[in-house]
C-alpha cells in the first residue's frame, strides 16, 4: 500500500535533510503523492512565579529569520514534486506536527532521528520519540 500523504518534520539539521530526501524519493516514486514539509519554532518563554516572561525581540527576529532560511532549503528540495508545500508553525515541536498530521489527514509521517533539540531534547525527550510514541500513524525515523 503507497503512501499518497506524507507528512515531514523538517528542522534543517542533517537528519531532518535525510528524512527530506527519503520523502521525496518516495513522492517521486509514487506520483500523485501529497507531501506536506512542516517546519515547527518555538520562541522561548517562561514562567517565573506568576509572571510569564517572554524572550527578548532580538531572539524572536532571530528565530523568524532561522526559520525563513530554513523553509527556503526545503522548498529548494521539493521544487521537482507536483503539489508539494512547505508549511511553517509556532509551538512544541511533536505536539505540532502530530496536530498537523491529523488535520492533514496524513497516512505516514518523516522524521530524523535527531534534530537541533541539543538540551531540552535530553531533559525533556527527543521530538522523534515523542512522535513515535503518539501518533496514530505510521512514522518513519530517518537516520
Amino acid at each position: 500500500m503507497p503512501y499518497t500523504n506524507v507528512l515531514v518534520a523538517y528542522d534543517g539539521s542533517d537528519a531532518s535533510d535525510k528524512a527530506l530526501d527519503s520523502a521525496v524519493q518516495l513522492a517521486k516514486l509514487n506520483p500523485g503523492t501529497k507531501l506536506e514539509v512542516l517546519h515547527v519554532f518555538q520562541i522561548p518563554a517562561f514562567m517565573i512565579g506568576e509572571a510569564f516572561v517572554t524572550a527578548p525581540p532580538e531572539v524572536s527576529e532571530e528565530q523568524y529569520a532561522y526559520s525563513d532560511k530554513v523553509t527556503a532549503k526545503a522548498r529548494d528540495k521539493v521544487g521537482g514534486i507536483p503539489g508539494a508545500q512547505v508549511v511553517t508553525k509556532q509551538g512544541p515541536a511533536a505536539k505540532v506536527i502530530l496536530e498537523e498530521a491529523e488535520e492533514i489527514g496524513a497516512d505516514l509521517i518523516l522524521i530524523g532521528d535527531r534534530g537541533l533539540g541539543g538540551l531540552s531534547e535530553f531533559v525533556l525527550g527527543s521530538v522523534s520519540h515523542n512522535v513515535v510514541q503518539h501518533a496514530r500513524i505510521p512514522v518513519l525515523v530517518v537516520k
